[in-house]
């Protein structure tokens, strides 16, 4: 089964458990595909906004070469939410029945901390570009947000990217706003950026960005400022046109001077 977006939609059978790592509640759940996957609930306190994010940047990301967990809809029976027997839980999953976000377990995966082997540096340059790019202030030291999965870097949770949709700052604004690195569990690579930023700028296209946002559901898009009432496809241009001027601007933004 497919919606208009293209991602697979597969149907929960099991609550596994909470994933307490993350401030949304994330949490395993089994399909039935026979998949399993950790899934990020509507009903959270952050809202939909973060699964658009998620799939902005993780679309993106798969596009410009950085390993991502697939995606896809997961769809939650009002049954499932009630036998859980957790308060907290049951009132996350039941104000989520319905679509929600799921990525692809990665199972016996590592954290990713930097302390131990580092990263391939071209490959960490490519996930700080990307970072850079769409604002994600969510991968420091304290929280990388990475996991190592057969010896090879994958990048997780893009919730807290794409600041723009919380404040709806102007294009020129947000074109130009500097990616501080200092925190960054990848900055030893800033001097790779150069270097990707000649080779992934040119792939952040309006095609490609079209073609990520019309995987978003229609329900999780947002109301913009002085778009009070528009159709979903005016919403998604707004996010592609914010993209698309960030990374034609790249020379002002790009962290550590490496412009």
């Amino acid at each position: 089964m497919t919606l208009r977006t293209g991602f697979p939609v597969v149907r929960a059978v099991r609550y596994v458990e909470p994933l307490r790592e993350g401030g949304s509640l994330p949490g395993l759940v089994e399909g039935d595909d026979l998949g399993t996957y950790v899934v990020k609930f509507r009903g959270a306190g952050q809202g939909p906004k973060t699964l658009v994010a998620e799939i902005v940047v993780g679309e993106l990301a798969r596009r410009l070469g950085i390993r991502v967990p697939d995606l896809v809809l997961v769809d939650l029976d009002e049954a499932i939410a009630r036998r859980e027997p957790d308060p907290e839980i049951q009132a996350l999953l039941l104000a989520s029945v319905g679509v929600n976000l799921g990525m692809d377990f990665l199972p016996r995966s590592l954290g990713y901390d930097g302390h131990g082997r580092r990263a391939d540096a071209d490959e960490a340059a490519k996930v700080l570009w990307l970072d850079a790019l769409t604002v994600n202030v969510d991968r420091s030291w304290r929280n990388p947000n990475l996991l190592t999965w057969h010896g090879q870097l994958w990048a997780i949770d893009h919730g807290a990217a794409l600041l723009f949709q919380h404040t709806w700052p102007g294009v020129e604004a947000f074109a130009a706003r500097r990616y501080p690195i200092d925190d960054h569990v990848l900055a030893f690579a800033a001097d790779r950026l150069p270097s990707v930023d000649a080779e992934l700028t040119p792939r952040v296209t309006p095609s490609v960005l079209a073609e990520i946002l019309a995987l978003v559901p229609d329900d999780w898009l947002p109301e913009v400022p002085k778009l009070d009432g528009a159709e979903p496809d005016a919403v998604r241009a707004v996010y592609a046109d914010h993209l698309a001027a960030r990374a034609a601007a790249s020379s002002t933004w790009l962290p550590g001077g490496a412009a």
